[in-house]
């Protein structure tokens, strides 16, 4: 019998129906969602949530099949729930398996075994740490920690809404997310490739940059979506997406076809791309226009016909917001694309900085 871990919460709330509602409806989105008057039942890829009122509380029952993933649903639907319920502030406090720690379990402290440049624009840290075989499922992506300068690394603790506790002051840490390009579980390490690009408020880069053997970092994760099984593949996206698209084509089957459109700065970026589906790979160049500026994915996507994008095509996208924007309404109101066929998101943004680039994702 496979392992089930379970957590529970109950909170009371002036309009327990009213954030029902609200819960659903952001869920629907992502995962899937049965619903009726009185309860709701969520089923996310990590786990499930059983939603129920009781007069004016409501009770969250949540499963999973590791801690990992239990912190997670715990996680998500207290950041949901706490930010629908703006200056209500009520209590939510988690009972159940996982919560015998302060630690986070999608935590590690990772060390930098390595650095190196693949490409102008792109390079390579191997990182190692401990029992890192959970980021081997569930996700093609992790948040790099980085402590400030001079500092010694204060890391996030286990909060009893669920939520991670995050060091403040000068201990606040920088947060910024990137692909596993591949792990070797043995070994204990995972190969980050990250865009480094001038600018002072670059800390991702500037770290790489700068990264020698025996750096610390925090390393959390994983997460993000991969592609589903599918005939044929679309996979688009500029070099932030690079190491995703590269890892997504090692993982496809002999039987498989993929259709590879990546946007770079020119000829000296391309990488080695290895799979064992048929290929077709694409390299746009910008020859020196500003990154997100050129509108050329989108308008590529668009300009497909149904030998590429057909209703058994696995659309996969990672890019600038505008084009994300574009590509996604493209292929849900213009090709009536099945949206579990299709996975299109907000690498980066012009002008805004980590996770603010997919606040109105």
């Amino acid at each position: 019998m496979p392992t089930v871990l379970s957590s529970f919460a109950a909170v009371k709330l002036q309009a327990p129906q009213d954030m029902l509602d609200k819960l659903c409806n952001v869920f629907s989105e992502h995962a899937r969602v049965e619903r009726d008057e009185a309860e709701g039942r969520i089923e996310t890829p990590y786990g499930k949530a059983h939603l129920t009122i009781a007069g004016d509380v409501l009770s969250l029952d949540v499963e999973a099949g590791d801690e990992t993933s239990l912190a997670y649903v715990r996680m998500v639907l207290a950041d949901s729930l706490l930010g629908f319920a703006g200056n209500e502030k009520p209590q939510l406090s988690w009972v159940g398996d996982g919560l015998d720690s302060t630690e986070l379990p999608y935590f590690r402290e990772m060390r930098v075994v390595s650095a190196c440049d693949l490409t102008p624009h792109m390079r390579r840290i191997r990182l190692r740490g401990a029992n890192l075989a959970r980021f081997a499922i569930g996700g093609l992506h992790v948040r790099l920690l980085f402590a400030p300068e001079g500092r010694k690394s204060v890391w996030p603790t286990m909060g009893r809404d669920g939520r991670p506790v995050w060091p403040e002051g000068d201990d606040a840490l920088t947060a910024r997310v990137y692909t596993i390009r591949t792990i070797d579980i043995e070994r204990g390490e995972v190969d980050i490739d990250m865009v480094v690009h001038p600018g002072n408020d670059t800390p991702g880069s500037t770290w790489a940059l700068n990264a020698k053997p025996g750096g610390i970092v925090g390393m959390t994760g994983p997460g993000g979506g991969s592609v589903e099984d599918a005939r044929r593949y679309l996979l688009v996206g500029d070099e932030t997406a690079l190491p995703a698209i590269g890892r997504i084509l090692e993982t496809l089957p002999a039987e498989a076809q993929a259709t590879v459109i990546l946007e770079i700065d020119s000829p000296a970026d391309r990488q080695p791309l290895h799979s064992a589906a048929a290929l077709d790979v694409r390299w746009i160049y910008r020859d020196g226009a500003p990154a997100g500026t050129t509108g050329r994915l989108a308008g590529i996507v668009e300009g497909l016909d149904s030998s590429v994008i057909s209703p058994d095509t696995f659309v996969w996208a990672g890019c600038e917001f505008t084009d994300f924007k574009q590509i996604r309404a493209h292929l849900r109101k213009e090709r009536k694309h099945e949206r579990s066929k299709h996975l299109v998101v907000a690498y980066w943004r012009r002008g805004f900085d980590g996770d603010n680039a997919r606040r109105d994702d």
